[in-house]
């Protein structure tokens, strides 16, 4: 059954929902953050157009800056604004940063706990026909090990905007990633967002496997929810913005109530949302855990649809996921 209490959209599984890329979910958000505070400002890295921080330019142009193909000078410089009490959001290709520019993010920005906020756009394969080259696969695990980042994996346009937004409220560094292809905007300005907090979206009366997902793979496994019950096979589907810190309560419930985990994720499956998981449960409730992801190969030219089936990360790929736990 649906979790009503979350507030999703009402036509959740409908054909017609309406599909946005996250990043959409930035450029509303970062001008609704700035104007609810003079101190936010935007630094970018020759993208503004991919990266959706166009419309901040075009309402603040006095508080963006445009730093050219310049991803160290765009952390360093961010973390100097930070200094002076400003709110700086660096917007780039994760690809570039964190993938550029990770020493200076380490050294200026994250040993310095300086309140900077790296957007990380157009993460994980479904980029699309950009390639290995753009497809950023290992950002999260990145940044997930620099101590006090806190790390956001949005699920949708929307909770990305509230991810923007609640970001720009914290005085400590974060990393929130991004991607480009539209995806299914599933909740709603009702839904309830905070850093640190996980969401329910699927809980079957009699569930055998906890399935774990971050980012826009969260609606994928609510489909695969849906077919599954169907099919008798009950779950329970738990959405994770936040890879860090981790709710650990809300993963820590749901393990304890089923025979496996399954996690979902557009990532290396070393290193990131899966290993978190597994880490943590290891050491608190130990029980067969099934890791969805990149397995340790790099991206290819394709269409979001046909890479995210060809790296087992669709449907039916946690359908079948969840009946190998079950055997």
């Amino acid at each position: 059954m649906l979790n009503k209490a979350a507030h999703l959209s009402a036509n959740i599984f409908a054909d017609d929902i309406e599909k946005l890329s996250t990043r959409d979910g930035f450029g509303t958000g970062v001008v609704e953050a700035a104007k609810a505070d003079e101190n936010v400002v935007v630094l970018c890295a020759d993208l503004k157009e991919s990266t959706r921080a166009e419309e901040f330019e075009k309402q603040f142009p006095e508080r963006f800056v445009e730093m050219g193909v310049a991803e160290q000078n765009l952390a360093t410089i961010a973390s100097g604004m930070a200094r002076v009490g400003k709110i700086p959001f660096v917007a780039s290709y994760a690809a570039f940063s964190p993938g550029r520019n990770y020493e200076q993010i380490r050294t200026t920005i994250a040993l310095n706990q300086m309140p900077v906020k790296v957007c990380g756009m157009h993460a994980g394969v479904s980029v699309g026909p950009d390639g290995a080259t753009h497809q950023m696969l290992e950002d999260i695990g990145l940044m997930r090990m620099l101590p006090g980042m806190t790390v956001l994996v949005p699920g949708d346009a929307e909770e990305a905007r509230k991810a923007v937004i609640a970001a720009a409220q914290t005085d400590t560094p974060v990393y929130i990633r991004f991607g480009r292809a539209n995806t299914p905007v599933f909740t709603t300005s009702e839904t309830p967002f905070e850093i640190g907090k996980a969401m329910m979206l699927w809980e079957d009366t009699e569930p055998s496997i906890g399935i774990l997902s971050t980012g826009s793979l969260s609606y994928t496994a609510l489909v695969a929810a849906r077919a599954l019950s169907e099919k008798g096979i009950g779950t329970i589907i738990l959405h994770v913005p936040t890879v860090k810190p981790l709710d650990e309560k809300a993963v820590l419930d749901v393990a304890r109530r089923v025979k496996g985990i399954v996690t979902v994720e557009e990532h290396q499956v070393a290193g990131g949302f899966g290993s978190a998981i597994a880490e943590f449960l290891s050491e608190e409730h130990a029980l067969p855990i099934h890791r969805l992801g990149i397995k340790d190969v790099f991206g290819q030219s394709g269409t979001p649809d046909e890479l995210l089936a060809h790296y087992g990360l669709d449907t039916g790929s946690i359908e079948n996921a969840v009946r190998l736990l079950l055997k």
